[in-house]
Parts: C-alpha cells; structure tokens; sequence
C-alpha cells in the first residue's frame, strides 16, 4: 500500500473494479469496500472522508511457465491494482483468488445434511449414480460455468451472522465417468444456489449452504453455458447446442439426445428435443432456494450468455455455433421475458477485420413462451409438422437452400408453421429469412451503457466467416481474409428509433446498428512461443474470448478465455479508453475459464466471479507441459474430476487500515 497521507482502506478499492452498467459511479457510496481473502480476515474500518475514484490501472501478470509449475497446475492471480483518488492520493492493491469450493465436496444443505457439491439429479431429483465401476458414486461435474452473486429482500439464512449473500452456479457438463467415458451433454445440467455469509467489516464471504434447485418442471437442463444476471436480480441461464430434431447433424446427435434421456427419466424416448435449446431464469428465494422457468420464446438457439440492456426489456444473444447468427429479443414488458419479438441480424455490408459494417433487422415472430411450450408438451409437435428439411436438393424452387453448421439443405415451411418454425427450429428459420447466419462461435455477450456498445466474444474466426470457405456464403457479407483460431471481440454500436426490414418501428432504445471488430487474437507457430510451453497463439494477447463483462467504473471489458491455443487460459482486462489489456489471472492447465461475474456495491462490496473447468484436458497443445503437470492437476483437483468455484479479490496488505485527513 501506498504511504500517503490521506490513505484508503483496503476495503475501498473492489467497489470501484466491476461496477455494472446501470449503477451510476457517481451514486456509489463514499466509504466504499475491498473484500478481504482469507479465512481469519477480521478489519476493523474507521470512517473515512469523501473520495472517488480518478483512475485506475492494473498492473498485469506475467503467464506462468515451466519454470513455476505450481502456477501452472492452479488458478494464480499475481497481478494487482493501483487506484488514484480524486485527492490525488494513491493507493495499491494486490489481487488474490478465493474459493468457496470444490466440485465433489460433500457441503452442507442447511439442513443437518451433506450434499455433493455440482452434483447431477434425474427428474425426481434422485442422485444419478456413476456406475461404469466396480465403485459407484453420484456424477458430480467438473465445469462450473455461469455464476451470478446476487441479494434478496428480507432474506434469512440460518448461520449467517452478516449479511446474506447469494451465489448461483450452473454447471455444463461433467467430461468423463468413472470408466474415462466421454459424457458430454448425456446429463442434465444442475444449477445451485450458494449461500454465503457477507461479513459487514471485511465483505469476505463464507460459504453457508448449498441447495439443488429443482428441475422437474422445465423438464431437465440442456448444457448450461454462460450467464448473466438480470437487472431485476435474477440468473439468466443458457442451453447451448441445442439437439437437432431432424437427425441432421446439424445440432447434437440424437444418440447424445437419448442417452441425456435414459438418465434424466430412465428411458430413451421420455426427453423431447425441443424442450432443450431455450433460456432457463431462476429466482432465489429468501430462504437460499431457488426456482426456474423456462422461457421458449429467445430462439431454440446455441445459447450462451444473453446481456439484458439497461431498459429491462431488450435482450442481445450470441449463438455458439457454426454457421451461427447475432439475436436480438424485445419483451413486452419490462422485467419479463416470458412474451415478445425475436429479431435476427443481416449485415448490409461486409464484415471483415477492419471494417464497420450496417445491421438491418429481420423479424422473426412474435411469441409467449407458453404458446411454444404447449407445441412441444401438449400438441406433442413433431418436426416433420413444421418444415421440411432435406439434405439433397429436390430441383424444387419452393425450397431454399441455406448452410448450417457447415452442411448444406434445403427447408420449406409447412403453411401456417412460420411461428413454430422461428421460435423452435429458429438457426433454419432465420437462414431461411435472409439472416446473416455466418458467425462461428459467438460467445458471450455484454454492454458498454455509457457508449451504448455491446460486445460479443468470437471463440474463433474460421470456417462460415472466411471468405471461400465451404461454409461460407457471401450474401451474409462476413468475410475474413483467413482462419484466426485465436478469435476476437465485435463491438456493435447501438441506438433508438429504428424499423426492421419492413420497416416496423423496433420498440427499444437498443438496438444495434453497426458492428466492428474491437480485438483480433494472433496465431503463431509452437516454435516462436514466447513461453516455450507450445501456445499457438500469442500469450499476451487474448485467444478464444468467451466469458464478457464489462465494468463501467473503470472503463473495463473483463475477458475470459476458452482456448485451444493458450495452454493456459486467462482473465483480462481491457480499458476500452486507454486500450491497454492486462492479464490479471491465470486458470489450470487444459482449463476453460468460466463463469465470470462482476457485480457492484452488493452492501457496499464489489466482486469478480471466476471459476475454471476441465483442468488438465490433455492435447497436442499440452505435450510440452503434460508430462509435468497431470500429476500436479491431478492432486489438485480430485485425479482431475473437480473443479473450483470462486471469486477474485485481495490479499490483505494490513491487519487494519484506515484513511486519514490530510
């Protein structure tokens, strides 16, 4: 910490590092709060005179290499932050990493019992039980992805001494069972609301309890990705890789389909594809349990982290998959998604690495969620009932042909089934209606509502996006020169007053209009590596960015990568002002960095949310380090079946701080 004479506690300086769009930095309190790292943490924090924020800049870390192998086999955070007042005093921080907990820990459910930490439940909530050996236990998964940190009015948590705090975690899919079988979406993804202890001197949070939520009602979870938190406080969740009905390959296989079946209802035929593909919201209760509801009116799309804008009604949604579009929904009503209009994007102009390219609207339908769930669960809707989809061309011109997730067809709208066809085979759908279905990978989505731009991650800049690919058609008018596995970030600028394709007004203030690349990752080749370890791609620069989140305070888009070229992944930071990218934390080897979060002055406290999944998920990339390192992930995080569920936060400088008058 900086001697000045006008020093700031140590408390102060998170609630400045992730505030989110709609809390004002200016309506942030005077005495603002750090939250401390460890355990034993007890400050004590005098009152202090008025000061904001003036600026602030990380100071980034080195990526760990050989030389450290301890570094590499963990989550390591060596970066820090130095903030200056509008006193022009200085104060320096040193950022840390804490865990609530490992994936497989037995953890308290508050109720005199244990539960299994990121465990799997059939549809009776019933433990499902990993039998591939001679030594049963329950499928617990190794990759926690979206997390939101949240409160709720008048809650109540027995064994709370401080404040009642609530983290909710979603967890994709666990990677292999006992046996070392794949088990890539065959289950069905819980989420679990976290209760914590926020203790009202330090802001440290202590894990309390763990509850399950229920997911009978929305007939099971599909691979749950990304998320968000809403601005009425809730968890948007996600279901990617939606299961093509039509056994087309263009979508998850259904064997995968049937095999999620046999263990959510113990049967192959029970779990019907177009129940999976939708956007999942759960409510925290103020007894710490939590309840869902599936809305089927976004698009059965690749779902991944969906950003609500700061007017409660409009929703921009990427679509992790290939041959993929940029989706927009506008509610109804505000704080409720369960009815409105889905939108896809066509560009007007060509898309490429440095040009800015003009959005036109399409309108795809309008919907209830209801009115699409009773298709699929009480007329039992059938794919053949509402288009056709042929995988040879009929030399029929009433059919179009459009290229999905690198596979050509020809489709056909059964009349009358144009809604059921948008909000349910919504990627053919949007092709079909001129939709630039051209992305690969677009991941996480956030927004700058400063600027009005919204930024959406590209795992990666191949195949639909290059110009001459088979993938690739050129009326989508994205065309990149070449392949760059290492992906990028696309900014679209957004307004009000505009009209969709024919010319109906879009009722929001936020809609993009026009879309540029803000970053482009670099591949390199093994052997100009900088670190010697086998990346192949520049380590000090993002690759394959996915989880986004952008602070408003400090002018901050906070990136975090799902990289097959980084061979470890990484959190950055990256002022959109200054245009400096800092590396602030470093995830496992051969792990995805997940579930980032960032949530302003929870009590006057700030957080970053971080987790990781599937560490050490050996390939070529790894065969430098592996050797070195499986044994060390290994020990790490349960013979690599684990995974951890924490925060970023601060190492504690002193005991206790206080600010002083000059």
């Amino acid at each position: 910490m900086t001697n000045s004479a006008n020093q700031h506690t140590r408390r102060e300086v998170l609630t400045w590092l992730a505030s989110i769009p709609f809390l004002p930095l200016g309506a942030m309190a005077t005495s603002a709060t750090l939250a401390g790292c460890n355990d034993d943490d007890k400050d004590t924090v005098q009152p202090i005179n008025p000061a904001k924020l003036k600026t602030a800049t990380f100071t980034p870390m080195d990526a760990p290499t050989l030389a450290n192998p301890a570094a590499m086999a963990t989550t390591t955070v060596a970066s820090s932050l130095a903030v200056t007042w509008d006193d022009n005093t200085k104060t320096d921080y040193k950022l840390a990493y804490k865990t609530f907990f490992q994936t497989g820990d037995l953890v308290s459910d508050g109720k005199g019992s244990k539960i299994l930490a990121g465990g799997y439940y059939d549809i009776n909530n019933k433990p499902i039980m990993d039998n591939s050996t001679g030594s049963p236990r329950q499928f617990f998964s190794d990759c926690p992805d979206g997390t939101s940190l949240l409160t709720v009015k008048d809650a109540k948590i027995d064994g709370v001494k401080g404040n009642p705090v609530f983290a909710v975690v979603q967890f994709e899919y666990t990677t292999r069972d006992l046996a070392g079988n794949d088990m890539y979406g065959k289950l069905p993804s819980p989420i679990g609301v976290i209760s914590l202890d926020q203790d009202p001197k330090t802001g440290h949070l202590s894990f309390v309890k763990y509850h399950n939520v229920d997911m009978s009602k929305a007939h099971g979870l599909w691979i749950t990705c990304g998320a968000s938190l809403s601005p009425w406080g809730t968890h948007l969740s996600s279901e990617e890789y939606e299961p093509d009905a039509f056994g087309q390959g263009l979508g998850t296989d259904m064997t995968t389909m049937k095999a999620y079946s046999k263990n959510v209802y113990g049967d192959e035929t029970s779990a019907k594809p177009y129940n999976y593909g939708h956007l999942p919201e759960v409510t925290v209760n103020k007894d710490g349990t939590g309840t869902v509801k599936k809305h089927y009116c976004l698009g059965r799309i690749s779902h991944e982290l969906i950003q609500v804008m700061p007017d409660n009604r409009t929703a921009l949604m990427g679509d992790d998959y290939t041959n993929g579009g940029l989706f927009m929904f506008v509610a109804d009503k505000e704080k409720d998604l369960s009815a409105g209009t889905l939108y896809v994007a066509k560009y007007l102009n060509e898309l490429n690495e440095t040009s800015t390219a003009q959005i036109q609207w399409i309108n795809l339908g309008h919907a209830t969620s209801q009115e699409i769930e009773d298709l699929v669960n009480v007329q039992n809707i059938q794919p053949s009932q509402i288009m056709e989809s042929l995988d040879k061309d009929p030399q029929d011109a009433s059919y179009t042909k459009i290229i999905l997730q690198k596979k050509t067809v020809w489709v056909k709208v059964k009349p009358g089934m144009e809604k059921a066809a948008a909000f349910l085979e919504t990627h053919r759908y949007a092709a079909l209606m001129g939709g630039s279905m051209a992305f690969t990978k677009m991941e996480g989505t956030t927004v700058n509502a400063k600027d009005k731009v919204a930024y959406s991650a590209l795992a990666n800049i191949q195949d639909s996006m290059i110009k001459g690919n088979a993938a690739w058609l050129e009326s989508h008018n994205v065309a990149f020169a070449k392949k760059i596995s290492a992906g990028g970030i696309v900014a679209h600028d957004m307004a009000g007053s505009k009209s969709d394709k024919s010319g109906k007004a879009i009722q929001s203030d936020w809609v993009p209009y026009q879309s540029h690349m803000l970053l482009i990752g670099k591949d390199i080749d093994a052997s100009a590596d900088p670190l010697n370890i086998g990346n192949t791609s520049d380590p000090n620069t993002i690759a394959s960015a996915d989880n986004l989140k952008f602070s408003e305070a400090l002018r901050t888009l906070f990136i975090g990568e799902d990289s097959g070229n980084h061979v470890n992944n990484y959190l950055w930071a990256y002022n959109v002002d200054t245009k400096k990218l800092d590396r602030i934390l470093s995830c496992p080897a051969g792990a995805e960095s997940t579930g980032l979060h960032a949530v302003d002055s929870i009590n006057g406290w700030t957080y970053i949310m971080s987790n990781f999944q599937h560490a050490g998920d050996w390939g070529s990339l790894h065969s430098k380090v592996q050797a070195t390192l499986d044994p060390l992930i290994r020990s790490n995080y349960k013979d690599r079946y684990a995974a951890a569920v924490g925060y970023l936060t601060a190492d504690p400088i002193a005991p206790s701080v206080e600010k002083k008058s000059s």
